[in-house]
């Protein structure tokens, strides 16, 4: 080991440099500790701008994860757009067909009840994007189960079609083939009695007292009774949504609960209640509301005979009841 010395400046000489185990030991661990900082920042520094294998890994799983639900979400859509056609073919087409009431969208969009469906996937990678596809597909699943229901509704419909034609009000309460006993129709209308303008929810037919009332499509009679003013009813519920009312009724011809058939005598012309003439005043209700009766007498006419019909009870300013 070679001597080294040290200059004094106070002597202004060379001191020679003791050694000794200790200060050797002090020396090395003094590099080694600078050693170990420095070797730690430059880690640091490293991870900051290069990735680790494992880091590089991750990511590349990451990205095709992310690949993955993005065409994930594609499809979904896809899908979507697909059922939205399906159902508004099944509320604009096929449920007009056989006139029943679209689904609503609060009932085709329901959300799920209950408990939080996610809580277990929330601990999971990547947890909002497989939640979101959860529910996206919980959405779906259900649009589709709603779908399913409706198009059985549909087939059922599909099948009872010869029934629900057959129950349909379709033809004139009385014999009227020359349309002269059209008399007021639909719209606002003069009271006969108070004198006043009223809407009139019907149609008149004038006829003498006596004459045939006949059902206007299958159903059952739902009430037989008097009405302070329409005097004696009937009323017969088809089915789908249809209920005809007969007022003024001389007398009836059925009893509540029974089964009618179109064309079946259900009573006679009268003038019961508050009438000015022998007359039947006859509505239709579809789903509880009223509408016109001219447009469903298409099994008794053609189109000349029902402009003819439209005719005569629009230029008719009052009615008789």
């Amino acid at each position: 080991m070679g001597i080294n010395y040290r200059f004094n400046p106070d002597t202004l000489s060379f001191d020679r440099i003791e050694r000794n185990l200790r200060t050797l030991i002090k020396k090395i661990l003094g590099y080694l500790s600078t050693g170990i900082v420095s070797g730690m920042i430059f880690f640091f520094i490293f991870l900051q701008f290069f990735d680790t294998p494992v880091t590089k890994r991750l990511k590349r799983e990451n990205e095709q994860l992310l690949s993955q639900y993005n065409l994930m979400n594609k499809d979904i859509e896809k899908i979507s757009k697909a059922l939205e056609d399906i159902q508004m073919r099944d509320d604009n087409i096929y449920r007009v067909i056989f006139e029943a009431n679209p689904i609503p969208s609060s009932v085709r969009m329901a959300g799920f009840g209950g408990a939080n469906r996610y809580t277990k996937l929330e601990s999971m990678d990547n947890s909002e994007l497989i939640i979101s596809v959860a529910k996206k597909l919980d959405i779906l699943s259900k649009q589709v189960y709603v779908q399913s229901k409706s198009y059985d509704d549909v087939v059922r419909m599909a099948l009872g079609k010869e029934k629900m034609l057959a129950s349909i009000p379709s033809i004139m309460p009385v014999s009227n083939r020359d349309l002269k006993r059209t008399a007021s129709g639909w719209g606002m209308r003069m009271h006969p009695i108070y004198r006043i303008p009223r809407f009139h929810y019907g149609m008149d037919f004038t006829a003498p007292t006596g004459t045939d009332i006949f059902a206007t499509g299958n159903g059952i009679v739902k009430e037989v009774g008097r009405n302070a003013g329409y005097g004696n009813i009937v009323l017969i519920d088809h089915g789908y949504g249809y209920e005809t009312m007969y007022g003024h009724l001389s007398r009836t011809n059925v009893k509540v609960g029974q089964t009618v058939n179109r064309g079946d005598v259900i009573g006679f012309v009268g003038s019961s209640g508050a009438s000015t003439a022998p007359h039947l005043h006859y509505e239709v209700m579809k789903n509880g509301q009223k509408v016109n009766p001219q447009n469903y007498y298409f099994q008794d006419l053609n189109p000349l005979e029902y402009e003819k019909m439209i005719t005569i009870s629009s230029n008719t300013g009052q009615s008789f009841d």
